[in-house]
C-alpha cells in the first residue's frame, strides 16, 4: 500500500498547473487533498477552480477540501486548517506550491508586483507553514515540501531579475530555516524544483518567453513530490531536491514521457548553473 493512502495534503495553488498535479498523483495513492487556492470562479485566462480540481482529485481515487485561500491572509490560512482537521481528522503534508512571478529588470518592476511576489511567495510560504506546524507536529511522518530552488548566489540569477530572484530565495530560505529548527521534532523540511522549464498555463502567460516544445509535464514534479512525500520524516529534511534526481534515486532512468515534445532539446530551468 502507498504510503500516501490516508494521508492529508494541504497544498496552496491546487487548482491547477503543478500544484493539481501533485494533488492527483497524492489522489491516485488514496490520499485526501485541501485544495488551498484563490480561484474559485472560473478565471478568464488560466484554467481551473478548486471546485474543478477537487472534481478530478476525487475521480483519480481520493478525497477533496475545496477551500477558498487567498495564503496572504492569515486568518483564512487559519480557518482553512481548522477545517482540514474537522474533515480529515489532521494534515499529515504541507505542499507550499502558490507562487508568483514577474521577469523584469529592476526599473521595469513596478512595486505592486514586487509586493505581490514577496506576500505570496515568501510571507505565504512562512504563513502557511507557520499555521499548520502545529498540525504537522501531531502527525506520523510530516512533511512540509516547498517548490523553490537550491539558494545559488551567482549574480546571473540576480541580473535580470532581481526582485523574482530575491522572492523565490526567500521561499527557500524558509526551507533552510525551518528545517533547522523542526529536524529534532520529526518534521521533514525540503524543497523541490525541476531541472527543466515545466509547461503551465501560468507560464504561457509570460507572453511566449519560452517555448512550450522545449518544456517539460508538471507530472515530472508530481511524481518526484510524492517520492520524497513517502520517504522516512526523520531521515530526509533539508534537502533542496530536483525532481530528475529524485526520480533517478527511485529507479526511473528514462525520462521522454516527461517532455511536451520528446526527442526536443529541453531549457534548463532558472537558478541551476
Amino acid at each position: 500500500m502507498s504510503r500516501l493512502a490516508g494521508k492529508t495534503l494541504f497544498i496552496t495553488g491546487a487548482s491547477r498547473g503543478i500544484g493539481l498535479a501533485v494533488a492527483l498523483k497524492a489522489a491516485a495513492e488514496g490520499a485526501n487533498i485541501v485544495v488551498a487556492a484563490k480561484t474559485a470562479d472560473p478565471h478568464p485566462k488560466l484554467p481551473g477552480t478548486i471546485y474543478t480540481a477537487a472534481q478530478e482529485i476525487e475521480a483519480a481515487g481520493g478525497k477533496a477540501l475545496p477551500l477558498q485561500v487567498d495564503i496572504r491572509e492569515e486568518s483564512q490560512l487559519v480557518a482553512a486548517a481548522k477545517q482540514a482537521e474537522e474533515m480529515f481528522g489532521g494534515i499529515d503534508i504541507l505542499i507550499n506550491n502558490a507562487s508568483a512571478i514577474f521577469l523584469s529588470g529592476s526599473l521595469e518592476t513596478p512595486m505592486k508586483r514586487f509586493d505581490l511576489m514577496n506576500q505570496v511567495n515568501v510571507r505565504g510560504t512562512f504563513l502557511a507553514s507557520q499555521v499548520c506546524l502545529p498540525y504537522l507536529l501531531k502527525a506520523e511522518n510530516p512533511h512540509i515540501l516547498t517548490f523553490s530552488p537550491p539558494l545559488n548566489l551567482n549574480p546571473r540569477w540576480f541580473k535580470n531579475h532581481t526582485a523574482y530572484t530575491m522572492a523565490k530565495y526567500g521561499m527557500s530560505m524558509t526551507v533552510l530555516g525551518l528545517a533547522a529548527e523542526f529536524s529534532d521534532q520529526g518534521v521533514a523540511v525540503n524543497a523541490l524544483w525541476p531541472k527543466t522549464v515545466i509547461h503551465t498555463a501560468a507560464l504561457a502567460m509570460l507572453g511566449g518567453l519560452v517555448d512550450p516544445a522545449k518544456c517539460r509535464t508538471p507530472q515530472i514534479m508530481a511524481d518526484a513530490a510524492c517520492a520524497i512525500l513517502s520517504r522516512d520524516s526523520r531521515d530526509c529534511s533539508g534537502h533542496f531536491y530536483i525532481d530528475e534526481e529524485v526520480l533517478l534515486e527511485e529507479g526511473v532512468s528514462d525520462f521522454s514521457s516527461y517532455a511536451v515534445a520528446p526527442g526536443n532539446q529541453l531549457f534548463t530551468d532558472l537558478f541551476l548553473d
